[in-house]
């Protein structure tokens, strides 16, 4: 197969040759790899060879050739931002599409054109391409063995060549993306191509409120697979009603040869409390494991039980070892219409999260991550809403430990589709109910559910932001339903479309609702709880009226809380050459055209991570309903 440049211009071409979507464990070959490192993984971040071109037209066409010239190519840094490296432009938006006043541009298939647009993006003025080198070897831990190269972000759309053979395309920028790369990998001198373009159809549906970059912003890794090899796993803590004892059920996908699998299971304190023993290739279940005595998992005692598997061959040789933290918990949506997260009432004390640092944008660091964490934990904060996509694998695991629920959100917002200057006008709304547009949107609902089902902090599944509602957001909302009964789904769109709400969300989620409006709904016999999943907008001197709030959680038990909008600022360190000082730049302070200005500036904290006074008014409320 050859690649195309068409693919950019077609809504149902969004992944070629990538493998499917698994779970987020990590593997060793043996325990003492825990601490060390696994061998099996060998980091390719750092400096990569680069061109930039303005233009699809103006890339340099062959360069995945292994023989290409590429001695006038710059230098880059893997992971950034290509537009922080010094090229192309800095934009920042909230609603409208980046092109919008200067290239007509509308989603294929809509306005009852029932076709695509031949150069929509394929040949576009405004799609910037960087095209990437970078040269390997491979480890002796990797001789032999099945390759595979994972991307954990790169936005937007993503082309693939080893030594000089096309290996793939992936779009969704926010999580991760694999390929194979066995059948042409070598020993020594592999080239590795990648072109990133900064748009295809995939800008219609990730128009979020943040600054518009590209490139390849989060790791990439390679990485060996063993003989045998536990390429997905499935943990379904149940607690019993009594939440004082539950069962375990956990099933695996084995490739290659038939393994055996020894698993245990152990409790905080290392104390091994069940173990047992499978062997077999493709799905591999265990049989239910029992609990007598549960500690389940909260934001006050976020406890987790450790589980490993160790996978053996036909003779008894250790392939790998895959350790993976979990937890027991119950989130209900009883007959009261109320949710309760371990037969307590659930009271949301959440933030709006985007991944954020003042010097590199959103490539951020797990210093950057636990920072966040402890700011969490110091004000009382106990949930985060990914807004509005999945964020950086360890973010999860984080959470977990630190007992901050998570609502995960998926990479969807297409909201410069049906809100055209402050107006609702959905005419050429995606993905709507538009059968052209679903698979990309299940796809990106399998992805995140797969890539985190097992973490115990997720209560929500969120089926994305702003992106009005249709059959497509409701066939999300079915799958979810159909792969995962603990938990609840979010979407907050559906009040715009209200003869869909028995089919999308298990809440009733509003943004920036009165509380007026709020005691009205309440008041009415509804049929589902009510959250603020945006509410307070922290910008400039706000978040004056918490009191309002927190007094409705006292009054009203169908009332669950809700999520500030935001916790960080999105604003760039900029050198100042009049003052000599690194000072912070918002939207539009990049010469960029249209811009949503100082919009960017409505968190909890500046952009450098130094709390503002509200946060003391979040840190106060936010205590009185621990």
């Amino acid at each position: 197969m050859q690649a195309n440049l068409q693919w950019l211009d077609d809504p149902e071409v969004f992944r070629v040759n990538q493998l499917p979507a698994h779970s987020d464990h990590h593997y060793y070959h043996d325990t003492a790899e825990f601490k060390t490192g696994s061998r099996f993984i060998k980091s390719l971040n750092g400096a990569w060879r680069f061109n930039f071109a303005k233009t699809p037209a103006e890339r340099p066409v062959d360069f995945y050739q292994p023989d290409f010239d590429a001695t006038d190519f710059d230098t880059i840094q893997v992971p950034s931002h290509i537009e922080l490296a010094g090229y192309g432009q800095i934009q920042y938006i909230n609603t409208l599409y980046p092109w919008e006043g200067k290239i007509y541009r509308r989603p294929p298939y809509t306005l009852n054109q029932d076709q695509l647009t031949p150069g929509l993006f394929s040949d576009a003025a405004d799609n910037t391409v960087g095209s990437y080198l970078k040269t390997f070897d491979l480890d002796d831990a990797f001789k032999g063995q099945r390759i595979i190269i994972q991307f954990q972000g790169v936005e937007e759309a993503l082309y693939v060549w080893l030594n000089g053979h096309f290996i793939g395309y992936a779009e969704d920028s926010f999580t991760p993306s694999e390929f194979d790369l066995t059948p042409y990998i070598q020993d020594q001198g592999n080239v590795l191509a990648v072109r990133v373009y900064k748009r295809s159809t995939a800008a219609f549906i990730e128009d979020q409120d943040m600054f518009r970059f590209s490139g390849i912003f989060r790791d990439v890794n390679i990485l060996a697979e063993p003989a045998s090899h536990i390429t997905d796993l499935d943990i379904r803590p149940v607690p019993n009603a009594n939440l004082k004892s539950g069962e375990l059920n956990i099933t695996t996908k084995v490739t290659g040869e038939p393994a055996t699998l020894a698993l245990t299971v152990k409790d905080h304190d290392g104390r091994v409390l069940t173990s047992q023993t499978q062997t077999g290739s493709g799905s591999v279940t265990f049989d239910t494991m029992l609990f007598d005595q549960l500690h389940l998992w909260s934001p006050q005692t976020p406890y987790l039980y450790q589980l490993t598997i160790e996978v053996y061959d036909a003779d008894h040789q250790l392939l790998e070892v895959v350790p993976y933290q979990f937890g027991f918990r119950t989130v209900e949506l009883r007959d009261d219409k109320v949710i309760y997260v371990n037969n307590k009432r659930l009271v949301i004390n959440g933030v709006n999260r985007h991944e954020w640092n003042a010097h590199t944008g959103r490539v951020i660091s797990m210093a950057d991550m636990r920072a966040d964490i402890q700011t969490m934990l110091a004000n009382n904060i106990n949930a985060d809403r990914t807004c509005h996509y999945p964020d950086q694998l360890p973010w999860y695991q984080l959470c977990d430990e630190a007992g901050i629920y998570l609502m995960a959100e998926n990479n969807l917002e297409s909201h410069g589709s049906w809100q055209k200057m402050g107006a609702i006008e959905p005419s050429y709304n995606v993905p709507g109910d538009n059968p052209h547009w679903l698979a990309a949107v299940i796809d990106r609902a399998r992805s995140n559910y797969e890539w985190f089902k097992n973490h115990p902090s997720i209560i929500f599944w969120s089926l994305g932001n702003e992106s009005y509602a249709g059959e497509d957001i409701a066939a999300m909302q079915a799958f979810y339903k159909e792969h995962d009964d603990s938990r609840l789904v979010h979407y907050e769109g559906v009040v715009h479309t209200p003869e869909l709400k028995d089919r999308i969300s298990d809440v009733e989620s509003r943004m920036y609702e009165k509380p007026q409006n709020i005691v009205a709904y309440l008041e009415d016999n509804p049929t589902k709880p009510f959250l603020d999943c945006e509410y307070m907008h922290d910008m400039g001197n706000s978040l004056g009226g918490m009191q309002s709030y927190n007094d409705l959680i006292d009054k009203y038990p169908m009332y669950q809380g809700g999520f500030i909008w935001d916790f960080i600022d999105q604003a760039l360190f900029v050198h100042d050459p009049i003052t000599d000082q690194d000072v912070l730049r918002y939207g539009g302070d990049f010469d960029e055209r249209h811009s949503d200005y100082e919009f960017s500036g409505d968190g909890l904290m500046f952009a450098d991570r130094t709390p503002k006074p509200a946060m003391q008014e979040v840190k106060y409320y936010y205590g009185l309903h621990k």
